[in-house]
């Protein structure tokens, strides 16, 4: 991973919220290989753009990607979020906090969906869990979710990485790998 730092901002991040999650909007994270910070970010755009669905031969994840290179917005990117990285070396710092960011909201997502579906199946009877009491099927889908607001991490095709042996394949088999994030809205 010898991409340097152009681009990238030695500043602090943010606080971190929980899940990364505020009002129906979460900041994911596309993992890119490429050799220049502009690079990256215009195949980060292209990710985000089949997770929205304006590629023809993509479904829509999310309704709307703003990345942080855009200024024209008053409710999502910089203007919720604040300052992040257009676009990070993951072997940087502020690469290194952003996919500690994306891999622990994935994590927790997938920990809380998981003691959902747990209590359903000890608490709840067959019917009832058929009825979605409690949004139990809810859990149940989101604990199997290949992409949607419980993955924060994708890959340059757009794929959910969903377990951390996958993540590490991602970031072994990359020369010059890139983070960028984006706000969605879902």
């Amino acid at each position: 991973m010898g991409a340097g730092a152009a681009g990238a901002n030695d500043q602090p991040l943010p606080v971190r919220r929980r899940f990364e999650v505020f009002e129906m909007h979460m900041v994911i994270y596309a993992l890119v290989e490429e050799s220049t910070h502009d690079d990256a970010l215009a195949s980060g755009k292209s990710v985000f753009d089949r997770l929205v669905g304006a590629d023809p031969h993509a479904g829509a994840v999310f309704d709307y990607h703003v990345t942080f290179d855009e200024e024209d917005t008053s409710v999502a990117g910089k203007a919720r979020w604040g300052e992040l990285p257009t676009a990070a070396p993951v072997d940087s710092d502020a690469g290194q906090d952003l996919l500690e960011r994306g891999w622990e909201a994935t994590k927790e997502e997938f920990e809380r969906n998981l003691d959902r579906v747990k209590e359903a199946i000890d608490e709840l009877s067959d019917e009832e869990i058929m009825r979605d009491e409690d949004l139990a099927r809810h859990a149940f889908h989101q604990v199997g979710a290949y992409d949607g607001p419980t993955i924060f991490l994708y890959n340059e095709y757009a794929n959910g990485i969903r377990h951390r042996e996958q993540l590490d394949r991602v970031l072994e088999e990359s020369e010059e790998l890139w983070i960028v994030p984006a706000d969605v809205h879902f």
